[in-house]
């Protein structure tokens, strides 16, 4: 499978007129682990395999930097949380410094190949916790992310909204760095836990070591209010359901639905390039990974539950209050794969 995969890429490839190993390029990542970076990994293998470009990654980096780095074009492709391009329009968040007006000019040289989502946010806890869902969160200690960051933002609005509980007030947050996060949750440092999951989670495999778990959906009242549907419609952020029965069996964690839906939000990303990239390029990295996607689903189990392939906007975090655009030779990749662009997300 993997040599027809391989074949398949680098006939489309040559079909487009590009010199074989045309160029490096500079790529960007987070933690192993992640989706992120198993997506720039599993292109990277598919450009060197398919003559298009080799790709020097480095891995552990802060995403809302690698965003910059790629609108300097100090790095040529990164993947990023779309919340980052809306705070860097603005200058806002950890784009302050920057500022609105370079933020503004920064971001429209950045385009997007590409979406997919680095995690559902969800709750879970030990079966030996005293949190036995969303409705027993007050006056315990929840681990709701490291210090800082996006993981953390979620994880306080998420509680505010379905359990009525604010951070220091209804319940006491305790946070960690993502390094050390498997064993301080290992450790008891929380009754629960409000953090990004993947389906399989390779944080909760170590965790459950220590004891079995279970996973809580976000109950389908609170999902459906009003407060909640905004939520889902903040920038960098999207909504996310499928049967249970649907999801991968995790050793030593149970998943609870109330009807047997999980429900929760995504953190939508996107893997991005210099709007100033060769459209031929742009149009043969996207390519890859829309006739490839087997290929990227078998990297890792929790890759099947990452959205990759959907354009929709709803599915992705494209369009509202995301300022960035799909880069032109994308958008022809998309289209000639059979799929419609939405308008709002086209230059």
């Amino acid at each position: 499978m993997e040599t027809k995969t391989i074949f398949l890429a680098a006939a489309a490839v040559s079909m487009l007129g590009l010199p074989a190993h045309a160029q490096t390029m500079t790529a960007e990542g987070s933690n192993p682990g992640s989706s992120n970076l198993t997506a720039i990994m599993t292109l990277a293998e598919l450009s060197g395999a398919a003559g298009l470009a080799d790709f020097q990654v480095q891995d552990g980096q802060t995403l809302t930097n690698s965003l910059v780095n790629v609108a300097k074009g100090s790095t040529d492709i990164a993947p990023v949380p779309l919340i980052a391009p809306f705070l860097l329009s603005r200058g806002a968040g950890p784009y302050a410094s920057i500022g609105p007006e370079e933020g503004s000019e920064l971001i429209g040289k950045v385009s997007a190949l590409f979406t997919l989502s680095f995690g559902a946010m969800g709750l879970y806890s030990y079966d030996s916790s005293s949190v036995t869902g969303w409705d027993s969160l007050e006056g315990k200690r929840i681990i709701n992310g490291p210090p800082s960051g996006g993981a953390l933002a979620n994880a306080r609005a998420m509680i505010q909204i379905i359990a009525g509980l604010e951070d220091g007030k209804g319940y006491e947050g305790v946070q960690s760095n993502w390094g050390q996060m498997a064993q301080f949750i290992a450790d008891g440092s929380g009754d629960g836990v409000v953090l990004p999951i993947y389906f399989p989670d390779d944080r909760m495999t170590q965790a459950s070591a220590a004891g079995a778990m279970t996973m809580y959906s976000v109950p389908k009242e609170a999902y459906e209010s009003e407060a909640f549907q905004r939520y889902l419609a903040s920038p960098g952020t999207v909504g996310f359901e499928i049967p249970v029965a649907e999801l991968p069996q995790q050793e030593g964690v149970t998943i609870k639905s109330e009807d047997g839906t999980w429900r929760s939000p995504m953190t939508a990303g996107a893997v991005v390039v210099n709007s100033a990239m060769d459209f031929e390029k742009a149009k043969a990295l996207t390519a890859l990974m829309l006739n490839n996607l087997d290929a990227f689903e078998n990297k890792a189990p929790y890759m099947r539950y990452v959205q990759l392939g959907k354009i929709d906007a709803a599915d992705t975090g494209m369009c509202g209050p995301n300022p960035m655009k799909y880069h032109p030779g994308a958008i022809a990749a998309w289209e000639e794969a059979g799929f419609t662009v939405p308008d709002c997300a086209k230059p």
